[in-house]
């Protein structure tokens, strides 16, 4: 199988290797005190947790509390045992999202200083491109952050990437949230990025988190129900996609929602073209934004759109294990779905990906199962996986 959705651990050297030696001292590094360790950037501290590095442990180990390197297993950091441990789960190829920077890049995003976070944006591209993934080229798909605070040098850094042979990049769930424009945005601040996307074939991936915000039912709920509601990130996000006129500007746009699961699809998208068939009218006049502002019309571009189809056109889900998304496969489209493993994340069904997957496509016909461990992945990211390796 290949998998869409994993993660890396960045190895504590990945910025001290790359940055200009006059950002020694400020360039992200792992600081070790006592029997604590953590990320050191800006003057913040930021430490592993546990449920990120939890490949290897049994349920009953895993924990929040932070982990240093020396406790984690290797695959968790370095891509030679990484390849060893996706040997063992029958896993061909893998994408993998970063950690320290969070899931698009917040990290950066969020720095006082725009000068070094840049660098530090394109060093782990560096990073990412030649040494992860070219450490076993057809192994690793790569996949790239952009600056999100300046849209002309995400474009610049898009097309550096994929001139070194990136596949994707990292885009937030939820731009509005970091306190940058929505998809709406009347000043389309986010279509040269997505132009960039369309031109270069780009796949632009949004990881469930990537809006630096989880669903919650209250403020001292457990931690519990926000694990539950996840979904609702990737619901949240296809349902901007389908109406911010984005995917009818730009016609070849690929855009992959990722470890938000799939069987909250097929209700989604029958919400979405009913509400669109109901009040398409109102909407595209007189309509007003959440917060009372004029102006707030649905894009006239959408007005007519059949959303399922801007859907089977445009975006791709992945699952993990998932009994009821699997039920739902024709509604949703077989074509629009992909696999993933999350490792090492503590929802991930390592070492036995493949192994669970194959039950849950149980009588379905071999090209099915073909495209949903492999086919569409390929397609999709245009990508040429290495052979089988023989174990």
């Amino acid at each position: 199988m290949i998998s869409v959705d994993d993660h890396v651990l960045e190895h504590p050297r990945v910025w001290l290797d790359r940055l200009p030696a006059k950002y020694a001292e400020v360039a992200p590094q792992v600081v070790r005190e006592g029997d604590e360790e953590y990320w050191v950037y800006e003057g913040k501290k930021v430490p592993t947790t546990g449920l990120g590095a939890s490949a290897g442990r049994a349920r009953s180990e895993f924990t929040t509390k932070p982990l240093r390197f020396d406790e984690m297993r290797p695959g968790c950091y370095d891509s030679k045992a990484r390849l060893e441990d996706m040997n063992v789960d029958g896993v061909l190829a893998s994408l993998c999202f970063p950690s320290f920077p969070r899931f698009c890049g917040q990290v950066f995003h969020e720095a006082e200083d725009r000068e070094l976070a840049l660098l530090c944006v394109q060093a782990y591209n560096d990073w990412m491109i030649d040494e992860w993934c070219g450490s076993a080229p057809g192994r690793f798909i790569p996949l790239t952050l952009i600056p999100l605070w300046d849209p002309q040098l995400a474009v610049k850094e898009i097309e550096r990437c994929k001139d070194k042979g990136a596949s994707g990049f990292c885009f937030s769930e939820g731009p509005s949230a970091l306190g940058l424009p929505s998809l709406y945005d009347a000043g389309r601040y986010w279509d040269p990025v997505l132009k960039a996307a369309e031109d270069t074939g780009m796949v632009v991936c949004t990881h469930i988190g990537s809006s630096s915000r989880m669903p919650t039912t209250a403020p001292d709920c457990p931690m519990m129900v926000s694990v539950v509601l996840q979904p609702l990130n990737a619901m949240n996000n296809l349902t901007d996609w389908l109406f911010s006129g984005a995917l009818v500007r730009f016609p070849q746009i690929k855009v992959a929602l990722s470890e938000g699961g799939i069987g909250w699809i097929p209700a989604t998208l029958e919400r979405a073209a009913y509400v669109l068939d109901r009040h398409r009218y109102w909407a595209g006049k007189d309509g007003v934004s959440i917060k009372g502002q004029d102006g707030a019309s649905l894009p006239p571009e959408v007005l007519d759109a059949d959303l399922h189809q801007l859907f089977r056109d445009h975006i791709y889900g992945c699952f993990i294990d998932e009994e009821f998304g699997v039920a739902n496969l024709d509604a949703i489209g077989i074509d629009n779905v992909m696999a993933e493993t999350d490792y090492p994340h503590s929802d991930s069904s390592w070492p036995n990906s493949r192994k669970v997957i194959h039950a849950r496509l149980a009588g379905r016909t071999d090209e099915e199962v073909y495209k949903i461990l492999q086919g569409n992945a390929i397609r999709v990211f245009d990508f040429t996986p290495a052979p089988i390796p023989q174990v």
